[in-house]
């Protein structure tokens, strides 16, 4: 685990992933088809973490293709306004477009629409990744959704032999999204690959279960994915908190509750959170509680990087809300 955590402590981070743009109606509970008014922010789960890394204080470059029309300069311009270095973020033309998710303030009844026909992010190619001096990092960071269609699979388990070489730990979030995939067995070999490739990885009980073929062996599986040495896996069951393997160790969290207004967001909030607070120093545990206190803020905002707190907010937050609780 050392390797891991002196990688995450130099709070410079690689992020593979795609970028997007999301729309939410206005106000909070407007159901969509009787919106009139929207507002508009930055989306996909690779540049949300990297946004919230930035926001608490690190570094972050994210790596990615968008379409080269409005919609993609949008996206850059979004990751520089959250302080995200775009250098390595590709425009590619043709019919590619941008991720749009269109989702809603609300938790009964919440409805997403996802646009991901032609998607401009699975663009990324052997060629970019090579671009990358991952010398300059502490660490790669990535999500499922890269590995879903060529090239950017290819490109991202290139990524990952480079960033080995390198000797960058690498984080991933499984994040299993199965409409971005051919089909559920693809996606159950690809992403147990990634998963045995990964030095830290994140991932609720269904997507562990996913990986192992029964989401009634999912704890199983995460527990033996953590007999790799050094590594940590986090294995989150919602409501009844996260369970986290490393080193023959387990380490139980619970979650903060809060009325949430919505249920998007919690999963990328929750990375940056916990990428940010072990750079900062705090142990394994106290990084989880405080990445489940950004989750907490995070559903209770519209949007979700824009709903990404500051340090001085999540500090706010701990202060005032009693203990994380499981169940």
């Amino acid at each position: 685990m050392t390797a891991l955590l002196d990688g995450i402590k130099q709070n410079n981070f690689l992020v593979i992933g795609r970028a997007g743009m999301d729309f939410f109606p206005d106000p909070p509970g407007t159901k969509t088809e009787e919106a009139t008014t929207f507002q508009s922010g930055l989306g996909g789960s690779a540049a949300n973490t990297a946004a919230g890394i930035c926001k608490f204080g690190g570094k972050a470059a994210l790596v990615t293709s968008v379409a080269d029309d409005s919609i993609g300069r949008y996206c850059v311009n979004q990751l520089k306004h959250y302080g995200v270095d775009p250098t390595h973020v590709k425009p590619v033309g043709g019919e590619y477009r941008n991720s749009l998710a269109v989702y809603e303030s609300r938790v009964e009844d919440h409805q997403t629409v996802i646009y991901r026909n032609g998607a401009a992010d699975f663009q990324m190619t052997n060629a970019d990744v090579e671009a990358v001096d991952y010398a300059k990092y502490g660490a790669l960071i990535t999500a499922g959704t890269v590995f879903a269609a060529e090239p950017s699979r290819t490109a991202a388990f290139h990524a990952f032999d480079l960033a080995k070489k390198a000797g960058l730990p690498i984080i991933f979030d499984v994040d299993y999204r199965p409409y971005s995939w051919p089909s559920p067995q693809v996606a159950e070999d690809v992403l147990s690959r990634a998963a045995a490739l990964s030095d830290m990885i994140v991932g609720n009980d269904e997507e562990f279960g996913f990986m192992a073929g029964d989401i009634s062996k999912g704890q199983a599986k995460a527990k033996k994915l953590a007999e790799a040495p050094g590594s940590i896996i986090i294995y989150k069951m919602g409501e009844k908190g996260a369970v986290t393997y490393h080193d023959g160790q387990k380490i139980e969290t619970g979650i903060y509750k809060v009325d949430a207004l919505k249920p998007t967001g919690a999963g990328d909030s929750f990375m940056a959170a916990l990428m940010a607070s072990l750079a900062a120093g705090h142990d394994l545990k106290t990084s989880i509680h405080r990445g489940s206190a950004c989750a907490a803020i995070v559903v209770g905002k519209p949007g979700c990087a824009p709903a990404l707190p500051t340090p001085e907010e999540l500090e706010t937050f701990l202060a005032e809300h009693p203990g994380p609780s499981k169940g």
